[in-house]
């Protein structure tokens, strides 16, 4: 079953708010196997102030952060809950390419598969498109903990 969800229902799943909430919506998502989301990207982001005035691109390192957000929202859904004392802790990062720079204007489409799910820790594959262009790609990790307080 796919499910859609806007930027309100997006924020109950993830701690993130502006300006660091890097997914916009999610546009298909199957629990335990996969999530399909955007963030459009548009000049009035922060970072383009100094990544690069003359030439703006999105750094490589937010885009890698919009796939792992998407990932906390898959993981999220997938065991169906609201993390109300816990969180997805970004874990690891393996083979990141990037193939495409992403410009203001442009839509990211954010693609992430669950390839593991053991004990809290998860394993993703996730891919960044702009347009039918890959962009970016990443195994990414992920490790679900509670807050300390």
């Amino acid at each position: 079953m796919s499910q859609v969800m806007d930027v309100l229902e997006i924020v109950k799943c993830l701690p993130h708010r502006y300006p660091f909430l890097l997914v916009d919506r999610v546009i298909e998502l199957e629990p335990g196997k996969s999530i399909k989301a955007i963030k459009n990207v548009t000049i009035n982001e922060p970072f383009f102030q100094g990544h690069f005035p003359q030439y703006p691109v999105m750094p490589g390192v937010l885009i890698l952060e919009a796939l792992a957000q998407a990932a906390g929202v898959l993981s999220c859904k997938s065991v169906e809950e609201v993390p109300e004392d816990s969180l997805y802790l970004f874990a690891g990062i393996d083979n990141a390419r990037f193939k495409r720079q992403v410009l203001p204007g442009d839509q990211l489409t954010l693609c992430v598969n669950i390839v593991a799910h053991k004990r809290g820790i998860w394993k993703y594959e996730a891919k960044a498109y702009v347009g039918d262009e890959l962009a970016a790609s990443a195994d990414l990790m992920s490790a679900h903990r509670a807050i300390a307080r």
